[in-house]
């Protein structure tokens, strides 16, 4: 059976910054956006960031979900999914909930997913990957859900 709603839907759309077009300042939408362009500044997405492969960001990120097959020179913060392609190239922070990055994506800094338990984040800060058995009972009575880690690729 069909469903009759009386209000009409909303159909979506997907904002461009197409090729070749520069902007500096910041950009804030409640539908997705598709970064072909050049941007300086800061991002705010209600919905999805795809940054194409001829795709430049000089600033901040924030969004819900975000593809990502170009440039970003600085942080990242998505509440969902962030997806890296095989030719994203990223400098700065990345803060994400879930994140899967393709065989050829570089990343030039920090990335942090959930939170870390607090004991476990002090050992690894002085060095220390390896943990006590009062931490690790520590640990498995308060289980973490993600982890934090660092990357450095290059060529």
């Amino acid at each position: 059976m069909a469903r009759n709603d009386s209000s009409p839907s909303v159909p979506s759309q997907i904002n461009l910054i197409a090729v070749g077009t520069t902007l500096e300042g910041t950009i804030s939408t409640k539908d997705d956006i598709r970064v072909s362009g050049k941007l300086k500044g800061t991002l705010h997405v209600e919905g999805k960031a795809i940054i194409a492969p001829e795709g430049l960001i000089d600033g901040e990120v924030f969004a819900t979900d975000a593809d990502v097959a170009g440039r970003i020179k600085g942080d990242i913060t998505i509440q969902g999914r962030l997806v890296l392609k095989g030719s994203a190239k990223i400098e700065g922070t990345i803060q994400t909930t879930r994140l899967i990055v393709e065989e050829g994506a570089t990343i030039d800094g920090t990335c942090r997913m959930g939170t870390l338990d607090t004991k476990r984040a002090e050992a690894l800060k002085s060095g220390n990957g390896n943990v006590t058995k009062g931490q690790a009972a520590t640990a498995q009575a308060k289980p973490t859900k993600q982890s934090s880690f660092s990357l450095l690729s290059g060529d």
